[in-house]
């Protein structure tokens, strides 16, 4: 089969969005193609031109024999701007109070779109850095953590509370839960993880980091090195924070039980204008 030109940009637009950050030779799409490279230089350069111009990422390509091509995910200023907005509206909604303070997030964490659209915008933070791993606590980390990693082509190693028999053989740690001052226990399996690996940890909220924090000292166990730290809210806060260096999308400034209000703001990935801390 000959393949025109227009069917080989779509279909290997489609290709290069489905493997991020996989380097994929160009003699295999100029065998897939039946096509010169040269011709095969030519589609990915419009490709690449494509993306870039729709804020949608850019083709970053490695030279050498062994060389090929990578697609990058980044999204632009504007998109990123308005999946904030977009979240901020659906969080200030009355009826997600609970009882205590809390609020109901459960919806959002569930919803593939949003959550696959929050994924890319810190994927653009990390994506220029060198990241092994996505690393979270069970279990509302956890679709935020694939969606992270869903574009960064990495693994999720979930951290648990408690030791399972189908984990095998685990390594735990002891932390101090943040603004509460209660011990609590992390627990990892050994096969989660080797050695030596840089991780990126990741939750849905944020107080005052001790979570993050007990997270980091696991890390430690596993003599892993931390590539950044990535929420999606941030509480204001009236304590000092654990955490030194991390990026969240949006902040909590205040929440009032019996007005029924929930007022956020952006959080400092914005501040920091989008780069990496």
């Amino acid at each position: 089969m000959k393949w025109k030109r227009s069917e080989r940009l779509v279909d290997m637009t489609q290709h290069l969005l489905e493997r991020p950050h996989r380097l994929i030779p160009l003699t295999y799409f100029a065998s897939l193609y039946d096509s010169a490279k040269s011709s095969i230089s030519e589609d990915l350069t419009i490709v690449s031109e494509t993306l870039e111009a729709r804020g949608k990422g850019y083709l970053l390509t490695v030279p050498g024999a062994a060389g090929g091509v990578k697609y990058i995910p980044k999204l632009g200023t504007a998109e990123i701007h308005e999946i904030a907005e977009e979240l901020k509206q659906r969080m200030s909604q009355s009826d997600r109070l609970l009882p205590g303070g809390y609020l109901y997030m459960t919806d959002l964490l569930g919803d593939p779109e949003l959550m696959n659209r929050i994924g890319k915008v810190f994927a653009s933070v990390y994506a220029d850095q060198k990241i092994d791993a996505i690393m979270t606590v069970a279990t509302k980390g956890i679709p935020i953590s694939h969606a992270i990693a869903r574009h960064l082509n990495v693994p999720v190693i979930v951290v648990r509370r408690d030791s399972k028999v189908t984990e095998g053989p685990t390594v735990s740690i002891n932390y101090v839960s943040g603004s509460a001052r209660r011990i609590q226990t992390m627990v990892l399996s050994k096969r989660s993880m080797e050695k030596g690996k840089r991780v990126l940890l990741t939750d849905d909220f944020m107080k005052v980091g001790g979570t993050m924090n007990g997270m980091k000292s696991l890390l430690a166990e596993f003599d892993g090195i931390l590539a950044g730290v990535a929420v999606l809210i941030e509480a204001e806060h009236t304590a000092e924070v654990l955490v030194e260096e991390y990026v969240s999308l949006l902040k909590l400034k205040e929440v009032d039980e019996r007005q029924g209000t929930i007022v956020l703001e952006n959080g400092n990935y914005f501040e920091k204008g989008g780069n990496e801390t």
